[in-house]
């Protein structure tokens, strides 16, 4: 079974915490991506990887933020999966 087919996923999606290392609110962002401000705001205000996140998306938002895109995708293993 696919990952992004469990339960909760187990990627999360960091964009809130970059932009605050960035101190850059949603609004920069926006002028900064050329991207509506309330699509970025329902980017910032999730913490899970964002269901259909196009690569044109990823790529402005990196580019924005001067970062990788896994920084803004992290791994976290679920409690239940991990080995004893």
């Amino acid at each position: 079974m696919s990952v992004a087919l469990i339960g909760s996923m187990p990627i999360k999606w960091r964009l809130a915490a970059i932009m605050a290392d960035r101190e850059l609110d949603y609004k920069q962002l926006a002028q900064l991506t050329e991207m509506h401000p309330v699509t970025i705001s329902k980017l910032k205000n999730t913490y899970e990887m964002p269901p259909r996140l196009d690569r044109e998306t990823l790529y402005k938002l990196c580019k924005a933020l001067e970062c990788q895109p896994g920084d803004l995708l992290r791994y976290v293993e679920d409690e239940k999966d991990a080995e004893p």
